[in-house]
C-alpha cells in the first residue's frame, strides 16, 4: 500500500502514471491519455463487484482529480496504474471495435 497526494493505493507503487484526459465512448468504454501520452482503451464494463455498480449509469459524470479518474463527487476511484495494466493501446484498429 501506497500514499500519494492524500489518495491510498493498494499493491506496489509502479511508475509514476496518471490520467490527462478521458473521453467516454459507447458500450462502457474510455479513451484515456496518460501522462506518458500514450492513449489507451479501458472497458469500464468489467469493473466487478457492488463498489462499481453506480459506474453502469455514471459513466460520464466524471473527474480526473491529481491523475485519477473519480465519479461520484470522489466516492468512486480507479488508480491510473490500475487503469493503465487494465487497457490496451489505443490504434485505429480498436478505436472501430470500440465505437461500434
Amino acid at each position: 500500500m501506497y500514499i500519494i497526494d492524500d489518495v491510498c493505493y493498494a499493491g506496489e507503487k509502479t511508475q509514476n502514471i496518471k490520467v490527462k484526459e478521458a473521453k467516454v465512448l459507447r458500450g462502457g468504454m474510455l479513451l484515456l491519455t496518460f501522462s506518458t501520452g500514450e492513449q489507451r482503451l479501458f472497458d469500464t464494463t468489467l469493473l466487478k463487484g457492488s463498489a462499481f455498480e453506480p459506474l453502469k449509469d455514471e459513466k460520464e459524470d466524471f473527474n480526473i482529480f491529481h491523475g485519477v479518474m473519480t465519479w461520484m463527487n470522489g466516492d468512486i476511484d480507479i488508480a491510473p496504474e490500475t487503469m493503465y495494466a487494465d487497457s490496451y493501446p489505443y490504434t485505429a484498429q480498436s478505436a472501430s471495435i470500440a465505437v461500434g
